[in-house]
């Protein structure tokens, strides 16, 4: 018998404050600051609770916040676009605004504070999200996954980060191998999928790093180097991530 529950929004409209709380906790603070989730974020608990959730120890303690969208998707892997994250969550609301009934959710975001993490958590998260989407009768999760390893190796193209294999021959990646051993396979990179600007004053304080002069720099927590222009006051990070595609057998009516 697994500790664990999951308890969405709609369920426990009382933890989400406590969900959200986590969040800053679990990124680097320069991830809290792209421009689309700062418009669109607060949106999820009130107009989509059914899609979003946490995970309880057998406490009833908060262990993970787990977000996921309903969209509107052909099914074509061709049709992901490379502004993944950012694009997912805005076609999410557009459709929901237009009345249109969704075809496929998408992973968002999954926060497992700091103390939780390393107790297989992230397993039951994604299989979560899949049972949630199964749950609205959606038989495809797709998910622009950011890969949590490549921060190590912030200099190696995505294109070929994404082709590395363990011995074994899965995914180098640990959250790719989260959810290529539930069966998604590895569509493509989306190599503009969360922009993040601000100025240098903004970029040196969410990296805790000077920046004397214009260039390319390499900040702890960024999968790629951020673009420094002191000439114009500002800091350009463009975020690659990895889009995956669970194909699931929805639940019987």
């Amino acid at each position: 018998m697994t500790p664990y529950t999951v308890a969405t929004f709609a369920e426990r409209p009382d933890l989400i404050e406590t969900a959200e709380d986590i969040t800053p906790k679990a990124w680097p603070e320069f991830m809290l600051n792209d421009a689309v989730a700062n418009r669109l974020w607060d949106r999820l608990a009130t107009d989509l609770p059914d899609y979003q959730f946490v995970l309880l120890d057998a406490d009833k303690r908060v262990m993970a916040y787990g977000n996921s969208m309903p969209f509107v998707w052909d099914g074509h892997h061709e049709s992901l676009r490379d502004d993944g994250w950012d694009w997912v969550l805005q076609a999410g609301f557009d459709a929901l605004d237009r009345g249109e009934q969704p075809t496929a959710a998408s992973a968002l975001s999954i926060s497992i504070p700091p103390q939780n993490q390393g107790k297989g958590i992230s397993r039951l998260m994604v299989e979560a999200m899949r049972d949630i989407a199964r749950r609205h009768g959606l038989a495809d999760l797709v998910a622009p996954v950011r890969p949590n390893l490549k921060p190590r190796y912030p200099l190696t193209p995505i294109e070929r980060y994404v082709l590395w294999t363990t011995d074994d021959g899965a995914p180098f990646d640990a959250w790719m191998r989260v959810h290529w051993r539930l069966g998604a396979v590895i569509v493509k990179p989306c190599h503009n999928s969360m922009l993040i600007e601000g100025s240098v004053a903004h970029w040196e304080k969410w990296a805790g790093m000077r920046f004397p002069e214009t260039g390319e720099y390499v900040v702890p927590g960024t999968l790629v180097p951020v673009s420094i222009d002191r000439e114009r006051d500002t800091g350009r990070y463009v975020e690659p991530n990895v889009w995956m595609h669970h194909r699931l057998q929805t639940a019987a009516p």
